[in-house]
């Protein structure tokens, strides 16, 4: 079987031939997916929902509602997460075999930290937004002084070379 270093393109490029011409002779292009879709073989969804632990089959550790103290609940989870990590450093001492429950515990405490900073991406996305935009508005800022400085200098030099030229 013989096989090409570049294949030839897809047939439908043909429908494009036409188009310098005529832009209006090329097919719209397809609708935007919206809702569930399948893709590889795992189902996806275009809602840009974060799926609340329940429905994930997690229990959750800190208490639910729009009013959550994040850094009291991050700082709670990672100390229990802490005192965990010792406890399944004591039975893997005393009881190696009983080890499996520490475990689970361990990675319920994991996916409730995942879950509570997964939730403040949002507000991650926005601070880094706002900081970008306010770098911009500053090195215009800069750039702006920076071309009244050399507009000032060049006058500057215009003047000084015609009273140059007028002196002589």
């Amino acid at each position: 079987m013989a096989t090409a270093t570049y294949p030839p393109p897809p047939p439908f490029y043909r429908l494009y031939k036409d188009y310098l011409q005529n832009p209006k002779s090329a097919p719209e292009p397809p609708p935007p997916i919206e809702g569930t879709y399948v893709c590889f073989g795992g189902n996806y969804t275009t809602d840009d929902v974060l799926p609340s632990l329940e429905d994930q089959g997690v229990r959750q550790l800190y208490p639910k509602g729009p009013n959550i103290d994040f850094k009291k609940e991050l700082r709670s989870l990672n100390r229990e997460l802490q005192l965990h990590i010792l406890e399944l450093a004591d039975v893997l001492v005393e009881r190696p075999s009983q080890y499996a429950r520490q475990v689970e515990e361990i990675s319920l405490i994991f996916k409730n930290l995942h879950h509570l900073l997964n939730s403040l991406r949002p507000h991650q996305a926005r601070a880094t937004l706002i900081h970008i935009l306010e770098l911009q508005i500053q090195r215009r800022k800069e750039a702006l002084e920076d071309i009244k400085r050399r507009r000032e200098e060049a006058r500057r030099l215009l003047k000084e070379s015609l009273g140059t030229l007028d002196g002589q």
